[in-house]
């Protein structure tokens, strides 16, 4: 009549061929694994590279994303720390570009037993 007969074979579960559901499986399939395979791995070495940077304190060996290696001699703020590379040369360095913390320095002295 008015409907036609492959239309009319089609469901969304399937019938002979297995259907939509059967169809899309491999898809899904596929962006589960790529999630545990590349987006989780990613996630966790940026949250371990955010601990890092936050824990930066003075005395501190790093090497930059530059390939400078140093020893932070004063944390300016949230976002920069001074670095020496040389006897007397210092420079100033953003936190997120620091790549790896080789040594670690002198604890953080407590103002209240003085």
């Amino acid at each position: 009549m008015l409907i036609t007969t492959a239309f009319a074979q089609g469901s969304l579960l399937g019938g002979d061929s297995g259907g939509m559901i059967t169809s899309l499986l491999p898809l899904i399939l596929i962006i589960v694994i790529m999630y545990f395979l590349v987006l989780r791995p990613q996630q966790q070495r940026m949250k371990q590279h955010r601990e890092m940077v936050k824990a930066l304190r003075r005395g501190d060996s790093v090497v930059t994303n530059g390939g400078l290696v140093g020893k932070v001699t004063k944390v300016v703020d949230d976002d920069q720390i001074e670095v020496e590379i040389a006897d007397g040369v210092r420079v100033r360095q953003m936190r997120s570009m620091v790549s790896e913390v080789r040594a670690k320095g002198e604890p953080v002295k407590d103002e209240s037993a003085s």
